[in-house]
């Protein structure tokens, strides 16, 4: 991004640097030819070009590295594929998560949180979308899913709800929406906070609403498998101006201040108020009300963003259709899978395609992710499964309600391929047969 105050030889120069970089990337980036059982079938992976480098590049140029005119270009758009209003931008969707789930406790939202008040999340998951809750002094409330859908549904949200239930943090598991309506109805009626993880699931809607504008606050990943990168990034979506605050203090180290990087007395107050037990008239700028972080990101990693913006529609686009077409080749194993579900009203920009085997045999699970391996073919399993099971949390507090049954297959049985755009048919096609010539020799 050229700057006016550049000199006439330098904006050359730029021009020149820009160039070169467009030759190289269209010369990298030329689609090479699949061959089966030799090019690798990947279950996601970055789709980038000519644009995305050089807006890195233009970014490196600038030499301000830092959050700068790229960040508040790229936070400017990034409501065109959220839906939300405000959005703070960060360096994973971990730090997402961690921020918003530590919202909870802020003084600036209505009825923070406490310690020892319990928050409900599906058992199957990724550790960081439950590791803030027991950060915070939180107790986590494990709630079943089932297994066509991978996600709770309303009823398991609403029979784990006690008297200590205040808030619910859930993922939309692999970009396969959970009925957002009736989440949000149950959130309100029960005076419950409602935080969406759509790391997986940026794009994906239900009802006609993006997902991510159902709750209180919504996290997204920008890591390079998901639906765009910035390489390492996330960001946390929000829409009422305390939940916008509380973030993005705890986002700049607790800061009370809420000027930009590089702003000084955007309140007009900076120099006339009380903090605490702070001398009166000490400089808002080194206030600090909450325990906060540092999860700033730099001008390089949202040039990116803003190039991967223009194209995140038809990336969501190409899942759909990729997932569509794997689902009909996949549709006769039936018998011995569990295929993939959505709610009526959903319309998912699909993660990746799970499966799970009837038997939840977990044994020969791993005889087919081994048999795909050796066919070059890429294959996941549901995250982490059953969270309760992992060791990491099993000395810890937390509440089960209800049978976990459909966790515990999920954790033995699913698999995940791929469906994302850097796929094509002839992969796709492989992927499928290969399934396929598994079980017809098991």
């Amino acid at each position: 991004m050229s700057t006016s105050s550049e000199s006439h030889e330098l904006q050359v120069l730029r021009a020149a640097a820009l160039d070169a970089t467009r030759a190289y990337a269209e010369a990298r980036f030329v689609p090479r030819d699949f061959v089966p059982g030799e090019t690798t079938v990947s279950v996601g992976e970055k789709v980038i070009g000519p644009a995305e480098l050089e807006n890195a590049v233009s970014a490196v140029l600038d030499a301000w590295l830092t959050e700068g005119q790229w960040a508040e270009r790229f936070r400017a758009h990034l409501p065109k594929a959220t839906k939300r209003p405000a959005n703070v931008i960060v360096g994973s969707g971990s730090q997402a998560n961690l921020l918003a789930i530590s919202a909870l406790r802020s003084h600036l939202i209505e009825r923070p949180l406490e310690p020892g008040d319990e928050v409900i999340t599906p058992a199957v998951g990724f550790p960081t979308t439950v590791n803030p809750i027991y950060q915070q002094g939180l107790v986590p409330v494990y709630i079943d899913v089932e297994v066509d859908t991978l996600n709770p549904t309303v009823e398991m949200f609403e029979a784990a709800i006690g008297p200590k239930t205040r808030a619910i943090v859930a993922a939309h598991c692999l970009g396969n929406p959970f009925d957002g309506v009736a989440i949000e109805a149950l959130c309100k009626d029960r005076g419950l906070h409602l935080i969406e993880d759509c790391c997986d699931a940026l794009g994906s809607e239900f009802a006609g609403r993006r997902v991510g504008t159902f709750g209180q606050a919504s996290t997204y990943s920008f890591y390079p498998a998901h639906h765009m990168t910035t390489g390492e990034g996330g960001a946390v979506g929000t829409e009422d101006p305390g939940w916008t605050r509380a973030v993005a203090s705890l986002r700049e180290w607790g800061r009370d201040c809420y000027c930009p990087p590089g702003v000084n007395n955007a309140c007009g107050h900076r120099f006339d108020g009380q903090y605490g037990e702070m001398p009166v008239d000490y400089d808002h700028k080194y206030v600090f009300s909450h325990l906060g972080f540092n999860f700033k990101v730099t001008d390089m990693q949202a040039a990116l963003g803003v190039a991967q913006l223009e194209r995140v529609d038809g990336f969501h686009e190409a899942r759909r259709e990729n997932f569509a077409y794997l689902d009909g080749l996949m549709r006769d194993l039936e018998d011995v899978l569990v295929l993939p579900r959505m709610i009526s009203g959903a319309d998912p920009s699909w993660f990746g395609y799970p499966f799970t085997l009837r038997d939840g045999d977990s044994a020969k699970r791993k005889e087919l992710q081994m048999f795909l391996e050796e066919r070059k073919i890429d294959s996941r399993l549901l995250l982490a499964g059953n969270m309760t099971r992992q060791p990491a949390y099993l000395p810890l507090g937390h509440r089960v309600s209800g049978s976990l049954e459909g966790a515990d297959l999920v954790t033995d049985g699913s698999v995940w391929v791929g469906c994302h755009p850097g796929l094509s048919r002839g992969m796709i096609d492989w992927l499928a047969e290969s399934i396929h010539d598994f079980f017809a020799s098991a």
